[in-house]
């Protein structure tokens, strides 16, 4: 759709074009919101009709929260590692994100619309952990207003910029199109970098679970960080034997180790993107050995699973 068919959607019916808009891309389709808010924004033209469209923004963005939230409370870390696996660069693993939420709690939620990323997994999270559902919404509904209001009241505020702004458009739309193609190659461009920086990374030795079983029954076991998130702990239980760490708090979870003693990283990421990240940075911190698991945690649960071992112990 085009600018000026977009406008004249929203002077038809601002309400609508709002909530559509928001719900789809909450929801997590690649349909950006802030430009409709900035435009309705603009095109407001008393205290009556900003109060409708940013209700319709408020309730739109809520719902998809919710949904979220109903997914994350029904299918728990599932739906998380999928969102993870959605990612272009595996580096950025949901357990971090999710530490961040449960150290913040209920103020993240009000915060998250401002931050790329983290309100695509602050729902799921926050419904895996069964936060109450109350707190939520208001949380939600909260953070969805200030995201909302200020998107509209900027659009308001800078009205006749943006009428400028959308002449100049229409007329060079070719030129428009191809700076809005320039920014999402350069983008896509980052990501991928991104995602090859990470490829060169994972470069670091691996343990087999097969390997790490043999070494935990020597004279000198290694020390084992579990960088699963809290909601994955939740669900299917704390391993025995084993650290539980953070990626922020990672050198205070190693604590007086010797640095000459092996450890072993482990999460549930794709590619073991957060026991690699965390082993990187302990082998900068200059610990000597260092390995992330192979496979993660569902490698290690396959082979104690084929071993006959409770899923709890390590």
């Amino acid at each position: 759709m085009e600018i000026s068919q977009l406008s004249e959607a929203l002077q038809r019916d601002a309400v609508w074009v709002v909530f559509v808009n928001v719900l789809l891309q909450q929801i997590g389709l690649p349909v950006p919101a802030v430009p409709t808010l900035l435009l309705a924004g603009s095109l407001i033209v008393g205290s009556e009709q900003f109060a409708s469209v940013l209700a319709a923004a408020i309730v739109a963005s809520v719902l998809a929260d919710w949904v979220w939230y109903l997914a994350g409370r029904a299918f728990g870390y599932r739906v998380l590692s999928g969102l993870c696996k959605l990612s272009i660069n595996p580096g950025t693993c949901v357990s971090q994100t999710e530490a961040r939420f449960v150290r913040w709690g209920l103020g993240s939620l009000v915060f998250a619309k401002f931050i790329p990323g983290f309100s695509t997994v602050a729902p799921p999270i926050a419904g895996s952990l069964r936060m109450r559902l109350p707190g939520f919404l208001l949380a939600a509904a909260t953070g969805a207003a200030l995201w909302a209001g200020l998107a509209l009241g900027a659009g308001w505020l800078l009205r006749k910029e943006v009428s400028v702004a959308i002449a100049a458009l229409d007329r060079n739309t070719g030129s428009a199109l191809l700076l809005v193609v320039g920014v999402l190659a350069i983008w896509l461009a980052w990501k991928l970098w991104q995602k090859y920086r990470f490829r060169q990374l994972s470069a670091v030795p691996h343990i087999t679970p097969v390997e790490l079983m043999a070494a935990l029954a020597g004279e000198q076991p290694p020390l084992v960080l579990d960088l699963r998130g809290q909601s994955m702990i939740a669900e299917t239980g704390p391993i025995a034997g084993a650290t539980v760490a953070e990626h922020d708090l990672l050198l205070d979870a190693v604590g007086e180790w010797p640095k000459d003693r092996p450890i072993v990283t482990l999460c549930a990421c794709p590619e073991d993107a957060g026991a690699i990240q965390a082993a990187r940075r302990l082998l900068d911190a200059g610990y000597l050995s260092v390995r992330p698991l192979k496979g993660g945690y569902e490698a290690w649960l396959a082979n104690a699973v084929e071993k006959g071992m409770a899923t709890s112990v390590l």
